[in-house]
């Protein structure tokens, strides 16, 4: 079974270099400033793991294949912002050129077989409470197998 943590660290890489912005994985990203690391400012995305679904041989053979879910969340200071970042999200990680996936997801020792949208807010983002933060759902589903 492929390692969860190199498909973690492509698909946050892949949703960094896709929409140009910063991707925290589990929590807001930081980014380099002038005092250090701080954090980043709107609009960013940030990366959570979600359960995953196991098919093949059994997980002691490390021949079997994984889908390993993740949740990435735009997060903006208004609605058509973090629209805009999620189109970007969605192309850069299931967009399709010629048939081919736009962007490569390279996974050390692994080959990723298939990646769907599993779920997408649809353009109904959610605000918080106070109004300054609007965030927009969508979840993946990355199927690898060992390389």
């Amino acid at each position: 079974m492929t390692a969860r943590l190199p498909v973690t660290r492509a698909l946050a890489a892949l949703v960094e270099h896709a929409t140009g912005r910063p991707c925290g994985t589990g929590e807001l990203p930081r980014v380099q400033g002038k005092s250090g690391w701080e954090p980043a400012v709107a609009p960013y995305t940030i990366l959570d793991s979600l359960p995953a679904e196991f098919s093949g041989p059994p997980l002691w053979d490390w021949h079997a294949d994984v889908a390993w879910s993740y949740q990435v969340t735009s997060v903006g200071e208004r609605g058509d912002q973090v629209e805009w970042l999620a189109d970007r999200v969605r192309a850069g990680v299931v967009g399709r050129t010629d048939g081919r996936w736009t962007h490569d997801l390279r996974v050390p020792d692994a080959r990723v077989i298939d990646r769907e949208l599993t779920y997408d807010a649809g353009g109904d983002p959610s605000v918080s409470a106070a109004g300054a933060i609007v965030s927009y759902v969508q979840r993946f589903t990355i199927t690898v197998t060992p390389a």
